[in-house]
């Protein structure tokens, strides 16, 4: 069974370098909507039973825009625990400014998740970041059998993915975040229990101008 994802089209808090977190949000770049068109005629042709989304705006937009290229549109369902790790106080301030309030915690959160502790700022640990998604992507393993695609985030579902595919905590960056509109692809094993294969990662070539480009919150 084959497991997509794919992060958000780019956002103006993204390319104003805010941190947009669980409760934060901003609407796409005008851009950013034929990079989804690129997206979704890049998976057009793939067989998906469902959609799983965020149900944040900039997640939302993106999954409809996809499902209007597939060849055969599906339903997509919308799950809050999709949603961006929480970043308490610092969702909708600047990176940058955050970054020198907070250097530690930042450093880890984009390096080292298992040292990663966002009590200053009352953020969510990630720990149950992981957990909720894990929880989402493990029922609807269990509920389809097709391939299906999970549009959220960029930090979330950079540790969720490898997280999934078994690496600890202390790996989840190793191979750097996902950018907007990325594909990444997992594969369960027949008996569709952890950890599964990590097949594709943060695949962007058939972008117009994303691919390469590092990942922010």
């Amino acid at each position: 069974m084959q497991l997509y994802f794919t992060r958000h089209g780019k956002t103006e808090w993204n390319q104003a370098r805010r941190f947009q977190g669980m409760l934060g949000d901003s609407p796409l770049l005008p851009e950013s909507h034929e990079e989804i068109k690129l997206l979704g005629d890049h998976l057009a042709a793939i067989p998906f039973e469902k959609i799983y989304s965020s149900t944040s705006l900039r997640a939302k937009v993106t999954a409809q825009e996809i499902q209007t290229r597939l060849h055969h549109p599906v339903e997509i369902i919308y799950n809050e625990n999709l949603r961006e790790i929480g970043l308490g106080e610092l969702e909708g301030r600047s990176i940058d400014e955050m970054h020198e309030k907070y250097p530690q915690q930042l450093t880890d959160l984009r390096n080292h998740l298992d040292r990663y502790d966002p009590s200053a700022f009352k953020g969510e640990p990630i720990q149950e970041t992981l957990s909720r998604i894990e929880t989402v992507v493990m029922d609807a393993v269990m509920q389809h059998e097709g391939p299906l695609l999970f549009v959220g985030h960029g930090a979330s579902f950079t540790a969720a993915i490898q997280w999934l595919a078994g690496k600890p905590l202390a790996e989840l960056r190793e191979q750097g975040g996902l950018v907007n509109n990325s594909v990444s692809l997992l594969e369960t094993n027949e008996q569709k229990v952890l950890p599964f294969e990590l097949k594709l990662w943060n695949e962007a070539s058939f972008l117009s101008n994303q691919a390469g480009l590092d990942a922010l919150l």
